[in-house]
């Protein structure tokens, strides 16, 4: 590849990865690490050959679609990729490409510290201290759920979900089931002793934790809502690393203030990065501004995953990770 291609870096960066960019394309990157506005976006698909955003940046038709484009690929810095019209990429013969498999761990990492901080009422606990209000131990000052033993729900059985079995498996000796029409890994199942279920809502039912892990589709959004709330134990507790739009949030801080479930633990949001008023208030929620995938290896990987998908399409081969 001896031409520099021109691309377009939405946000900051690590900055190993971005020495890297540098050093191989004409790169620009967001020094001030900023969101690029809608009009900064559609100016970049005219000026540059290849968009590097994040999940955060909404990539819409209008963007794709902007008459007189350059750009040919778009590689986005994240496993998802519900910010991008997918359709409108395929209609304009724009590959796009994700990370996966380098954050599996770490949001699952996360997901085991929603399900502890939530149930162990660590949130609540650190603000006691933060704010000078303990005034020692006592037998039942803030009792929170034991995690050790309990049934995890997982609705989704992919490489995340697949983690967090693990971890709850055989760190915490839990039982695992799950909902997900498109598995049957037998060989997975066995492992966790998992047992595979016919509907999410028999997972809600018998699940002391629900953690979703299923990407966010028409199919999928607003998955959790009203009624599907309302066939979880009132003892339950719902994590969620995936999708915040998975989750009606509205319908979620009404439960919670009815106590129709025990609690939530977030690290993605509906509105993200507004989070409803109502839902920071509660205490019985652990709430993380998205930091599924926020360990310095698992963001350098991820960015050298984006570099070697526009490196193999620059030179004429198959991205790894092309969605489309």
């Amino acid at each position: 590849m001896t031409e520099k291609f021109k691309i377009l870096v939405t946000r900051k960066w690590p900055k190993k990865v971005e020495e890297k960019l540098l050093s191989t394309f004409d790169a620009t990157l967001n020094v001030e690490d900023k969101p690029l506005s809608e009009s900064e976006l559609i100016e970049g698909m005219k000026s540059y050959d290849a968009l590097l955003p994040t999940v955060t940046d909404p990539i819409t038709d209008k963007i794709i679609s902007t008459p007189d484009k350059k750009v040919k690929i778009i590689g986005n810095f994240g496993v998802g990729f519900n910010n991008i019209d997918i359709d409108s990429a395929k209609d304009n013969n724009i590959v796009v490409t994700n990370t996966p498999e380098v954050l599996t761990d770490c949001t699952a990492d996360i997901a085991m510290l929603l399900m502890l901080g939530v149930a162990r009422r660590g949130s609540e606990g650190e603000f006691h201290i933060r704010k000078k209000e303990w005034n020692g131990w006592r037998p039942t000052h803030m009792m929170g759920t034991k995690v050790t033993g309990k049934t995890l729900g997982l609705i989704g059985m992919g490489r995340i979900a697949q983690a967090m079995a693990h971890k709850s498996h055989f760190g915490f000796n839990m039982k695992i089931i799950f909902f997900d029409p498109y598995f049957d890994n037998d060989e997975v199942i066995n492992k966790f002793e998992a047992t595979k279920l016919s509907s999410i809502d028999e997972v809600l039912s018998q699940a002391d934790f629900v953690s979703l892990h299923c990407p966010s589709t028409k199919e999928t959004k607003g998955l959790m809502n009203k009624e599907t709330i309302s066939k979880m134990k009132k003892s339950a507790y719902l994590i969620n690393t995936a999708r915040g739009d998975i989750v009606n949030e509205s319908d979620l801080v009404e439960a919670l203030k009815e106590e129709k479930i025990m609690g939530a633990g977030l690290d993605v949001y509906e509105k993200e990065p507004s989070v409803e008023k109502e839902l920071i208030s509660l205490k019985n929620v652990f709430l993380l501004p998205h930091l599924g995938s926020a360990t310095i290896e698992t963001r350098e990987a991820m960015g050298m995953r984006v570099f070697d998908n526009i490196s193999a399409f620059f030179n004429n081969k198959e991205p790894l990770d092309r969605v489309v």
